[in-house]
């Protein structure tokens, strides 16, 4: 289930700010640390994210449109900010929501989403 545009607007200019404050220090919100891909600014993006076995999960709730997702497809990597600690994620793919590929934890969340960003953890 995609959540409607008008929904992501506001989250992008009213609700990620705040979440951004504290999101990549307590998981399972995340940070996502990715460049434009047009620009080549340097953004970041306030998520909930799933790391297990050297594996990510996140779950797509916006469509794999978002500017966000599009860079980081763009990039094929990206830096990963949770619980304080930056990951580094390669291997960025979008998968469908009832893939066996994606970790565990994050299934629930992907039952209402289409689709899922998976990636794999190359450092810390």
């Amino acid at each position: 289930m995609k959540v409607p545009h008008i929904v992501a607007r506001a989250n992008k200019y009213v609700t990620n700010p705040i979440q951004g404050l504290w999101a990549g220090r307590i998981a399972p919100w995340a940070i996502v640390h990715h460049v434009g891909r047009r620009s080549n600014r340097a953004y970041t993006t306030p998520v909930i994210a799933f790391v297990k076995d050297g594996r990510l999960s996140i779950a797509l709730n916006y469509g794999e449109n978002s500017d966000w997702v599009k860079n980081v497809l763009a990039a094929g990597e990206f830096t990963l900010e949770q619980s304080g600690k930056k990951i580094e994620i390669a291997g960025v793919r979008v998968i469908p929501s009832d893939s066996p590929d994606i970790v565990k934890p994050a299934r629930i969340p992907a039952m209402l989403a289409d689709s899922v960003l998976y990636g794999r953890v190359v450092g810390n």
